[in-house]
């Protein structure tokens, strides 16, 4: 592998909607610039940057993945993401890992809502961006409508650079606005070869039009090119580049192309054009770090004679070879089997068999410059988002913003006794997915796993049974419902046990009231005159927690109550701190279900973003799930709504929000507060746990 300087790198994330073409274009790509030995097809499971065995099985990408071109003496580093929302997190981590996106869209579907969350992230980046539009070859292609789409829907500054001959089944080739020259392809060519020709008559007038909407929009970008422009003056073809080149890397224009990957129409013009346009590492601002430890904000450069540091932006697990780590390099320069630094974890790693990727295949090098994208396997302690230094320079870099989990399902073993397989299995997807997350909540007594969406989860199962041999089925989620009490009450708690010789005495009289919501629990202690000796009280105090943990009404933890110990008796002999707490377990249970017990559900504030058209169907069904909607605004080209909803009500809610805003919504929630359940919900789930617990006790 020749050694790349950061000058010839360009670092380019391949993003869209899912089904648009995006492993395809990385595929014909590699294969065209001759740096793949073999033209893959997604349907065949052949393709280049989708090996797994689950992207095999399921014919789309789940993993980010990483393929390189060399062409013109630049090495293209191209990260392929899944298109869909479910694995928006590896979407995230290749843009933020690359330096200009490439953004994919179907000739017969245009915009979609993986395409609007792509551009979303490529701009939060300040990213440069490329459209592709791809599969022209395909029936119902139509360039001109996808362009308009990008307009309208996500940038007025989109401009053709290209326009196709033929749409279809006849596409046959591509007029390059630049070069004014029309490449028409040949016929059965296997890597794009085409002849290069005059405008073909019929399409003179389209071209004109198009080539002048280009100059005007690369003029308008350059003073000093406008002006030219103006006076009627020529604009030749290396000051347009250098003009759009500048434009691009600012944001104030995005170039469109055109292709069919599977013909390979149109790869070799996508090559040119990126070398040509985008803004190697060395052209970027330096990064922003920080001084582990300290606040202190430390500069870093794209130069091999500044001081290492490098984001690991993805890990995964791969057979036979362990956890493999996918970094960007930032700044320095690193070689194999050389040791770096990891400040967050205090460990020096060694970096053997230091690799750069072309898809499942891992090609070792002797050095990595600044800017690159490099792989290493088993490193003992780093993972995603950690950054790898040098321990006279332990700065760390700005962390992938990964998306929260918006789906939680519960889990358990289908065959009994592996639950600590699990455990071990969802720690380590967890470790590889950082937008999977898991935990274990005793309260319940449920597994419960968080991600993206049902086609996340379902791979995340898929895995676990697969790299760890856990079949695991799916459940509902319990919900962690509390008990509190809305009156007041007394009475007595009293524990006699004799069983010849020495017996247990324990007598408490307590009272109980109700406290305000969030106030928990307050044990008085009201004894006077002995009634009660003092070193028994604490134990009739942890007698009636432990009662309350289990309720009376489902058997969910009391709450937001008083208890005062106000009476008692005891026995010189017979009493003792166990006769004290059961008889403090006895007067709860005695005493609460006359204090108006009544069931808390606990509640979500809940904010959700969906476009204008979907919001009174969105409202609707928030009303039906018993939420309260307490407002919306604009934000942006979505509106913002806010609702209180009972997380009873939320269950598989991302999977109907996105089916009733068409994908496009989204949404947040965090835990507000208690409030009363309905009776007649409240008496349905005391029925429910009356069952449980009978069929516990057969």
């Amino acid at each position: 592998m020749k050694d790349y300087a950061s000058s010839a790198i360009r670092n380019v994330a391949v993003v869209g909607h899912g089904g648009s073409g995006k492993t395809s274009l990385v595929d014909a790509l590699a294969f065209v610039a001759g740096s793949s030995k073999r033209h893959g097809r997604v349907k065949d499971g052949t393709a280049l940057t989708d090996y797994s065995p689950d992207e095999i099985e399921k014919g789309y990408s789940i993993n980010l993945s990483l393929a390189h071109a060399e062409w013109e003496g630049v090495k293209i580093n191209l990260i392929d993401t899944p298109g869909y929302l479910d694995f928006a997190g590896d979407a995230m981590a290749g843009v933020y890992a690359a330096d200009a996106s490439l953004i994919v869209l179907s000739a017969t579907s245009g915009v979609e809502v993986g395409t609007e969350k792509v551009w979303e992230y490529s701009q939060a980046c300040g990213h440069p961006a490329i459209f592709f539009v791809s599969l022209m070859d395909k029936e119902h292609a139509n360039f001109e409508r996808v362009y308009q789409d990008i307009r309208e829907r996500l940038t007025s500054k989109a401009i053709p650079v290209e326009i196709p001959v033929g749409e279809g089944p006849a596409f046959r080739g591509i007029i390059n606005l630049i070069t004014r020259k029309a490449h028409l392809y040949r016929k059965g060519t296997k890597t794009g070869e085409y002849d290069e020709q005059s405008i073909p008559a019929e399409l003179e007038a389209k071209y004109e039009k198009f080539e002048k909407d280009l100059i005007e929009t690369v003029a308008s970008t350059d003073d000093a090119l406008l002006e030219r422009y103006l006076e009627g003056g020529e604009i030749g073809h290396d000051e347009l580049v250098k003009a759009m080149r500048a434009a691009l890397k600012r944001g104030d224009l995005y170039p469109v192309f055109c292709g069919a990957s599977e013909l390979t129409y149109g790869m070799r013009a996508l090559l040119a054009e990126i070398v040509e346009l985008v803004p190697s590492p060395a052209d970027n601002e330096p990064a922003q770090a920080e001084r582990w430890g300290s606040a202190e904000k430390v500069t870093v450069a794209a130069s091999d004679e500044a001081p290492f540091t490098a984001l690991v932006f993805k890990t995964m697990s791969e057979p036979h070879v362990g956890d493999v780590s996918f970094f960007r390099m930032v700044s320095g320069c690193v070689r194999n089997g050389e040791e770096v630094f990891n400040p967050a974890r205090n460990v020096v790693e060694k970096l053997n068999h230091l690799s750069i990727s072309q898809g499942k295949e891992k090609v070792e090098v002797v050095i990595l410059h600044a800017g690159d994208i490099g792989v290493v396997a088993k490193l003992r302690e780093t993972h995603t988002n950690d950054t790898l230094a040098t321990q006279a320079m332990p700065v760390v870099l700005p962390r992938v913003p990964f998306p929260e989990p918006v789906l939680h399902i519960a889990i358990e073993a289908k065959v009994k006794g592996e639950e600590d397989k699990i455990s071990i299995g969802l720690a380590k997807l967890h470790e590889e997915d950082p937008t999977f997350h898991w935990e274990y909540n005793a309260e319940v007594r449920q597994t419960w796993i968080r991600g993206l969406g049902e086609r996340h989860l379902e791979v995340i199962l898929g895995r676990l049974a697969r790299k760890f041999g856990v079949h695991a089925s799916t459940v509902k989620p319990k919900i962690p419902y509390r008990e509190t009490i809305k009156g007041r009450a007394e009475g007595q708690g009293k524990h006699k046990k004799q069983t010849g010789g020495r017996g247990q005495f324990g007598d408490c009289w307590i009272r109980m009231m109700p406290l305000p919501r969030g106030s928990g629990y307050l044990f008085d202690d009201q004894i006077v005159g002995g009634a009660i000796p003092n070193k028994f009280i604490p134990a009739v105090d942890k007698g009636i927690q432990e009662a309350s943990a289990r309720g009376v009404l489902a058997g969910c933890p009391m709450v937001d109550f008083k208890v005062e110990l106000f009476d008692g008796s005891y026995h010189t002999v017979d009493s003792n701190e166990m006769s004290f707490k059961l008889a403090g377990i006895l007067a709860f249970r005695n005493v609460a279900p006359d204090c108006k017990p009544i069931l808390l559900e606990p509640l979500s504030d809940l904010e959700v973003l969906t476009p204008e058209e979907y919001l009174g169907a969105v409202m609707g069904d928030l009303s039906s799930r018993r939420g309260q909607i307490l407002g919306s605004e604009p934000d942006g080209r979505m509106v913002k709504l806010k609702a209180v909803v009972p997380e009873a009500e939320l269950y598989k809610y991302a999977t109907q929000l996105h089916s009733l805003t068409h994908g496009r919504g989204t949404y947040r929630g965090k835990f507000k507060a208690y409030a009363e359940v309905p009776p007649e919900i409240a008496t349905k789930i005391a029925e429910e746990h009356e069952k449980e617990h009978k069929e516990e006790e057969a």
